[in-house]
């Protein structure tokens, strides 16, 4: 693939979501699968866009978002 952003489909899109790693919730806004290299071969990783309590979007792994108002445990 040549471009460097892909957009992936999350079933949690504009649904209410915490990010495990700072505890910050937020909408859902995207999900991409973008492509981090600099260099000449390609590192695709999938990044989470939330919308924070100020309104302004931060990224996180995909790995790292959860629906908010579950507790960790509830979700398995």
């Amino acid at each position: 693939m040549t471009d460097r952003y892909e957009y992936v489909p999350p079933h949690l899109l504009r649904r209410r979501v915490r990010d495990i790693a700072s505890g910050i919730e937020g909408e859902l806004m995207a999900v991409i699968n973008e492509n981090v290299s600099a260099g000449l071969h390609p590192h695709w990783i999938e990044l989470a866009y939330v919308r924070g309590p100020s309104g302004r979007e931060f990224s996180t792994a995909v790995d790292n978002i959860e629906p908010a108002g579950l507790h960790p445990r509830q979700l398995t």
